[in-house]
């Protein structure tokens, strides 16, 4: 390894380390902060938060976002080791020489350190590519310092591969353990050694865990803390009411939901929102009514959203209605979430057919059409722009986490004087 691509990967990795770090920071504000918008949501296709709080985003509840800033840190303190190495390696003097040069440091090998990276590289990449193919492929959603990452994580593969190591794989578990246990003469690298360590623990044992969907699916959420509540309603209290005209049946609060059933945040939210409003209708019948309106981001039949992306998101609307009237609503909704990734028109057809027994769905779509349409109009009189949008008695709110969402609504009862 050369001391020139030993910079390239101290630079690869510093950049990595930034974007994993911002990263991180986004989530953890996606979760702590109900009205937190991330600068890098610009829009439904470039939009992190969708990506970080989709299923792709944590593993175990961890965010993916915090193993990245493990990885760039070990990478960035491989590299500074090859970075020294590579300086000791060229003031070492040349053979027949009689110039006495300072003692290289021990374990100043770069072929081995450029192995070790490359090694790890290896397992990044592997991450790298199935993340990239969750983002671009199913969720079509696409992460500004996700891709940072990305190209940071090729960046140190290519570098560290064409570092002209001859030191074969097989032989570097062994190789690591003796520079490890060589570690002990070095009190300074053995510290920093067992400090990021205890880091890297840290910040998984203490880091906001996201509650996975089908995990939220199964009950309602736990109320929030005393702090969190007094937060929460702060940001809620800030937010516009406006009037929606809709009836309310007698509910005390009414919630809207403005969807695309191609939109992977609105599946989110469809299944964790099901336990807090299932809670609700057990305890309190009859007091909050949901009711869902239609918002697809293709420009076949909204006229708002010209670059929207969501091919088969009008006929999903349309066949949802469609099965709706033969008793098939609930049934056909989730069935278009499940198939969500793989959406077609074809398959729109075919699953409105079989699901919600509609046999006539070409000769009724333009009609239906109209309905959808009559939806986005009221959305885009309300301000919409992105789904899922919500109106909880006429507060405008994003898809929150199913916490905030339950807080919500029970801010809204108390306020009807049906909480105390």
């Amino acid at each position: 390894m050369t001391r020139r691509i030993a910079y390239a990967l101290l630079i690869c990795s510093v950049l990595g380390l930034i974007a994993s770090s911002t990263s991180a920071w986004v989530h953890y504000r996606l979760l702590r902060d109900p009205g937190y918008t991330s600068f890098c949501s610009i829009n439904a296709t470039w939009n992190c938060a969708s990506v970080y709080e989709s299923r792709f985003g944590a593993f175990q509840g961890i965010p993916v976002a915090v193993a990245g800033v493990i990885w760039f840190w070990v990478a960035l303190l491989l590299s500074w080791a090859g970075v020294q190495a590579t300086g000791a390696a060229a003031a070492a003097p040349e053979p027949g020489t009689r110039k006495k040069a300072a003692p290289a440091p021990k374990n100043a090998r770069p072929a081995e350190i450029a192995s070790y990276i490359f090694a790890l590289s290896i397992v990044g990449l592997a991450f790298v590519l199935y993340f990239a193919y969750a983002s671009f492929f199913v969720l079509k959603i696409v992460c500004v310092l996700c891709l940072a990452t990305y190209v940071a994580v090729v960046g140190i593969f290519l570098l560290s591969g064409s570092a002209g190591s001859d030191i074969t794989m097989r032989s570097l578990p062994g190789r690591a353990l003796r520079d490890l246990g060589a570690l002990t003469s070095r009190p300074v690298a053995l510290a920093l050694v067992a400090a990021s360590i205890v880091g890297a623990v840290a910040l998984v044992a203490y880091f906001p865990r996201q509650v996975d969907a089908a995990t939220a699916a199964t009950a309602a959420p736990a109320p929030l803390a005393q702090v969190q509540q007094s937060e929460f309603e702060k940001w809620y209290t800030t937010q516009p009411r406006v009037p929606i005209p809709v009836a309310d049946d007698g509910a005390k609060v009414v919630v809207i939901k403005f969807q695309d059933f191609l939109c992977p945040p609105c599946r989110q939210t469809y299944i964790e929102y099901k336990p807090v409003l299932a809670k609700w209708q057990a305890s309190h019948p009859g007091a909050v009514k949901f009711i869902e309106r239609d918002y697809p981001l293709d420009p076949e039949c909204n006229i708002n959203t010209p670059g929207g992306q969501h091919a088969a998101a009008c006929e999903a609307a349309a066949a949802h209605r469609m099965a709706d009237e033969h008793g098939k609503g609930n049934e056909m909704e989730a069935w278009l979430y499940d198939n969500q990734p793989v959406m077609t028109p074809d398959m729109v057809k075919q699953g409105v057919r079989e699901i919600g027994k509609v046999a006539d769905f070409d000769a009724r779509y333009q009609r239906t059409l109209e309905l959808v349409k009559g939806d986005i109009a009221l959305g885009k009189q309300l301000g919409v722009q992105s789904t899922p949008t919500f109106f909880v008695n006429g507060v405008r709110i994003p898809g929150l986490r199913a916490e905030f969402f339950d807080a919500a609504i029970a801010y809204e009862l108390k306020l009807a004087g049906v909480l105390k």
